[in-house]
This record gives C-alpha cells, structure tokens and sequence, in this order.
C-alpha cells in the first residue's frame, strides 16, 4: 500500500515539474488558467507592469475578466466566430444579443463600463454621430432619445433609475448612432510615445475600426514598452484580446516602437491614429 501511495505521490511530481519546466520556458503564455488578463498573460523576460491605482481606468482594464482558455469569441447570434490566428483569448462580458457590440462599440462600453463601476454616472456621455450629446446622468433621470429625421432630443418617457438594465439599454442605444466617425472626433491625438493603457487606435469612417490598449509593460533597462490590444469587430461579438501577426514569438504582445504602421489581425492602423479619452 505504502509503494503503491509513494508511486503515485511521484508521478504527480513528475506531472508537477513537466509543466513547471513548460512554463518557464514559454514566459508569454505562462498562466493559461489565469482569469483576467494580468493573470494569464505574463511578461517576456525583463518586462515588468507599473504598479497602477486600484481606482484608475488602467487597472480596471488590466483586471478584465477572461472566458477559459480555449472559449470561442461569440458572435451576437451566439454562432462562432472562426479564431484564424486573430484572438488569444475572451473576455467575459455579455454583449446583447442585438448587432450593436462592433468596435468604436466596446471601446465605449468598457469606458462606460468604468465609470458605471466607480458609480460615476456624470462621467459617462458619448456624441451621436450627427454630434448630440448622450449623457447617462441625464438617461438615468428618466430621459430617453426622440429621433425625428435629422432632430435628436429628450423626452422625459421613464421613471429615474441607475440599474443596470437601464444602463445596458443607454449603451445600446449609444452604440446604434455613433460609432468611430463620432467616438474619433471625441478623441484627442496622443503620441505613440506617450501611449498608456485605455489609448485607443482608432480609423473613423464607414467602415472604420477602432482596438484598446488593456495593458502594458516596460523594460526598466533600456524603456522598451510592450502593449496588449483588444477589439470588437462586425457583426457584433465578444471582445477579443488580439494575438500579433507580426511577431509569433512575442504574441499576443505587441512592441510599442512598431513604427509608422500597426498592423493587427484584421485591420491596419498608422502611428498618427492613436487616441485618448480626453
């Protein structure tokens, strides 16, 4: 019985250091079972993360909840969206099950989302794409959006409430008349030098796209910083933390010094169409 027990208390080592040994050999991936993007995508050798406030927008976006590893990026419809080398991971947020979740979309949500976290409701307001202004505060207060033609305006039609239902059903309707002609326009320029996690990439148009920065890391040896990048897409899915077509090696990691051109796995963007929310 004692052999039998001491037989099996070795092969549990054995399987023990066979991923010990497995993780740190591979430092990019080395806590796959980590459940926010800080805890499973560690740092390349020589990187470390700067301490951020447990209250800041960085660190809120840094502690994104994950799916399992393996989970599928959902479309809206709860089809599959095909991974072909584009996502790394999930995050585990709920997107509607209408076709509204695109990418200027969950840009805005997980700024919303923040805020709404922080109960600063009078920090979160976006701009309709012909320029009205939406702000929660006033949403939470009862009042909803009349769209007459070219005329936007409040109606009071509600009773006051800052429920989460109420919120989601302000979002949607955020993410129906705006999108990354009016989010760009809402944006400030910032230099890729001075990137820091919530910039955003961003191409306004029709189409345009827009990818996040949820997280970053620097080499306190000769400044070398390195970022995460996360998107929606069209139709409306899952947010998606992106893998690097550029370097399989580093991935999902991307160099920030990438140059004039930032290439992700389903849209290219140049160094001048980084943004900060102002």
């Amino acid at each position: 019985m004692k052999v039998k027990f001491f037989f099996i208390v070795t092969i549990l080592m054995v399987i023990f250091c066979f991923f010990s040994f497995s993780e740190t050999n591979n430092p990019n991936k080395s806590n796959l079972l980590g459940n926010t993007i800080q805890q499973r995508f560690q740092l390349p050798q020589g990187f470390v993360r700067e301490e951020e406030s447990k209250t800041s927008f960085d660190f809120f976006l840094r502690n994104l909840p994950l799916k399992p590893l393996g989970s599928n990026v959902l479309y809206f419809d709860g089809t599959i969206k095909p991974n072909r080398n584009v996502y790394e991971a999930v995050v585990d947020l709920p997107i509607g099950k209408q076709d509204l979740h695109q990418c200027a979309d969950a840009v805005m949500r997980l700024r919303a989302d923040y805020f709404y976290s922080q109960k600063q409701y009078d920090k979160i307001h976006f701009n309709f794409t012909n320029g009205f202004r939406v702000d929660f505060s006033k949403w939470a207060a009862g009042y909803r959006i009349s769209v007459k033609g070219n005329k936007t305006s409040w109606v009071k039609t509600a009773k006051p409430s800052d429920s989460y239902e109420t919120y989601w059903k302000y979002l949607e309707t955020v993410f129906m008349y705006a999108g990354t002609a009016s989010l760009e326009k809402e944006l400030k320029p910032i230099n890729v030098l001075d990137i820091k996690i919530g910039d955003v990439f961003i191409k306004g148009g029709f189409p345009g796209h827009a990818v996040i920065v949820v997280d970053m890391a620097v080499n306190p040896k000769n400044n070398q910083k390195i970022m995460l990048l996360a998107q929606s897409y069209m139709p409306a899915q899952e947010i998606q933390i992106l893998k690097n077509p550029n370097n399989s090696s580093l991935s999902p990691w991307y160099a920030v010094d990438f140059g004039t051109t930032l290439k992700t796995p389903e849209w290219t963007f140049s160094s001048s169409q980084l943004k900060r929310f102002k």
